[in-house]
């Protein structure tokens, strides 16, 4: 058991959905020292990111109203972690001592290199400073001018449903099937609202090249586009890679199932940028949520010197808002594949706004008043299938 009268340093990397609930959670004990490492001053609600380009919604909140008094906001870019000295290089040249990292980086755009134009000419949506220079350059762009969102996610879907409702004349392009990760019943609700709403689509065609001015297909056809989005594909920062960790192939940090990197154990992860026994979540504020209190439940775990438990995950849903008034819930097995049951249509769009935007700034709140509130499980169900600890030979690349 750890000396309740020594000082514990955690830090934790990234004030997203995981980091901020991580870095309340830890307030469980009076003997750490929480220091909460964010690019940004603010807190990004990055599920809002579609409405803040529409400018029908801000996307920042002041994490004052978030985070517990005692959590130290450090505003500046974490480097590489030095795991010899358990020190935390930042950007501006500061370093951080810690006894454990909750490491909570998130997600970011995927730009492919593969498909000429795209980085030069396409805007990504993945994160604030992406939605502030799209805002601005949607800003200059005539309201009847052709849009080409590419993507037929749910952030491109999302995305082409706000700008529609704006009066804009939008054309999504999807390489695979629209809302592929839903049932066919919930995918034709999608693509009749879209087309109700004036957005054509094109969906199982790939791009072959992005112009200033037009969007060119793998058939031969060219759209005209005054501004191209891009919302085709995630990646993850390369920490975990400078700094010497093994990740999987997209760079999210390997871990065994109590969220321990299989490389040091006093690294713990949490959200998109986490693969637990190799096998990652979908990237999703629904998962990063419980993610992030597991991951301080692991630390809270390892200072009290008592075994971590390991994840217990289930989806249960997936929510997709259509505009202002409408949108699609999917439901699913635990394992997140889709079953024919859906709602859809304004009950729908009242869920996305309650539960599945508002409510995850409601659970940050929660746990800076009462840490340990909320808990760690999603939906009914446990990942049977994998041992609590994977072996390094199991992961190696």
């Amino acid at each position: 058991m750890t000396d309740f009268n020594a000082i514990t340093k955690v830090v934790v990397i990234g004030g997203g959905y995981a980091g901020a609930v991580a870095a309340n959670r830890l307030r469980l004990r009076r003997d750490i020292e929480i220091t909460l490492v964010n690019p940004h001053p603010q807190f990004v609600e990055r599920m809002r990111l579609h409405q803040f380009v529409a400018e029908t919604h801000e996307a920042t909140i002041d994490y004052d109203t978030l985070l517990g008094a005692d959590v130290r906001l450090t505003v500046d870019r974490a480097v590489r972690i030095d795991t010899a000295t358990r020190r935390v290089e930042l950007g501006s040249g500061r370093t951080l001592a810690y006894d454990y990292v909750v490491y909570a980086v998130g997600s970011t755009a995927a730009m492919p290199v593969s498909v000429p134009g795209a980085a030069e000419f396409a805007y990504p949506i993945a994160e604030y400073d992406h939605a502030r220079r799209l805002r601005a350059a949607l800003g200059k762009v005539p309201a009847q001018a052709p849009i080409v969102v590419v993507g037929g996610g749910l952030t491109g879907i999302e995305t082409a449903a706000e700008l529609a409702e704006q009066g804009r004349s939008i054309t999504v392009v999807s390489g695979g099937k629209l809302a592929a990760n839903f049932s066919n019943p919930a995918r034709r609700s999608v693509a009749k609202w879209l087309a109700e709403n004036g957005i054509h689509v094109r969906d199982e065609v790939r791009v072959r090249e992005v112009r200033r001015d037009a969007v060119v297909l793998a058939d031969g056809d060219v759209l005209p586009s005054a501004l191209t989005i891009w919302t085709a594909g995630f990646g993850v920062p390369e920490l975990a890679v400078r700094s010497g960790l093994r990740t999987d192939e997209l760079g999210r940090l390997l871990t065994d199932e109590t969220l321990t990197s299989i490389d040091d154990d006093r690294i713990v992860a949490a959200g998109d940028a986490v693969a637990p026994s190799g096998r990652p979540l979908r990237m999703s504020c629904y998962a990063a949520q419980p993610l992030g209190a597991q991951a301080a439940d692991t630390v809270l775990a390892r200072i009290a010197g008592s075994e971590p438990s390991v994840l217990d995950v289930a989806f249960v849903a997936c929510t997709l808002g259509l505009g202002s008034r409408a949108g699609v819930m999917q439901f699913s097995r635990r394992d997140d594949t889709p079953v024919p049951m859906y709602i859809g249509g304004r009950v729908a769009g009242q869920i996305k706004e309650r539960v599945g935007l508002a409510g995850p700034i409601a659970t940050i709140r929660k746990e800076a008043r009462k840490p340990g509130a909320i808990p760690t499980f999603m939906g009914l169900g446990r990942r049977k299938d994998l041992p609590a600890a994977v072996s390094e030979r199991t992961l190696q690349p």
